[in-house]
């Protein structure tokens, strides 16, 4: 008798632990943020477009336990019908993976927000590389001026709309680390510190880069 109940307690000890198992909730950092930068290395300046930038954000986070929200890559585009990136990323309050606010809405996040290396961390968690690491790839896409609205004329500083992988084209980028060669401000923004050489994967080497993205949880 005393091996039947043994038998039976034992079957509902691994039912609880099964159950408890299927249960177990994700990571609170993860089903918290709303703010990452891309990891990975060496893509170019063709994105695919908004939507292919928009996917890239959205598998990346779905691998890492956050993908029930939707992202969006923070990326202008530029000519008829041109999209400001500050438009396109929702309203805040944006955590990174560790939980850390980056800004309360869209106007602390052009203005006064907590970008940092220390903070401008990848989905993963990890660490930007930038001014005084080798290699540097502290160079982010944006395409957007210091507003994040859209660059008007005729110069380009969106990869041909985040169409071009070749070494003509331009494409505007932010320091992650908000930190550059010179003391200027430029060298200083988050979001538009200089323009690429081109748009290759060589090109965005070149100046500090990677074919990082900034993404944002829009809901």
């Amino acid at each position: 008798m005393k091996r039947v109940y043994l038998g039976v307690a034992a079957s509902f000890l691994l039912a609880v632990s099964g159950h408890a198992q299927q249960q177990q909730p994700q990571p609170a950092q993860q089903n918290d943020m709303g703010f990452f930068v891309t990891s990975g290395v060496d893509r170019s300046g063709d994105t695919g477009g908004l939507s292919g930038a928009d996917q890239l954000c959205q598998s990346l986070a779905q691998a890492v336990g956050a993908g029930a929200k939707t992202w969006h890559a923070y990326l202008s585009t530029q000519g008829a019908g041109a999209v400001n990136a500050r438009d396109r990323i929702g309203q805040g309050p944006w955590k990174n993976v560790k939980g850390v606010v980056i800004a309360n809405d869209v106007a602390e996040l052009h203005g006064n927000n907590n970008l940092t290396k220390q903070t401008a961390l990848t989905e993963k968690g990890a660490i930007v590389s930038g001014v005084g690491d080798d290699p540097t790839t502290h160079d982010v896409l944006t395409g957007s001026q210091p507003d994040g609205t859209a660059f008007t004329g005729n110069e380009d500083r969106t990869c041909g709309n985040w169409t071009k992988k070749g070494t003509d084209g331009s494409a505007m980028l932010g320091h992650s680390d908000r930190t550059g060669l010179r003391d200027d401000a430029p060298s200083h923004s988050w979001n538009s510190s200089h323009p690429s050489r081109g748009c290759s994967v060589e090109s965005l080497r070149g100046t500090g880069g990677a074919g990082r993205l900034y993404c944002f949880a829009v809901r």
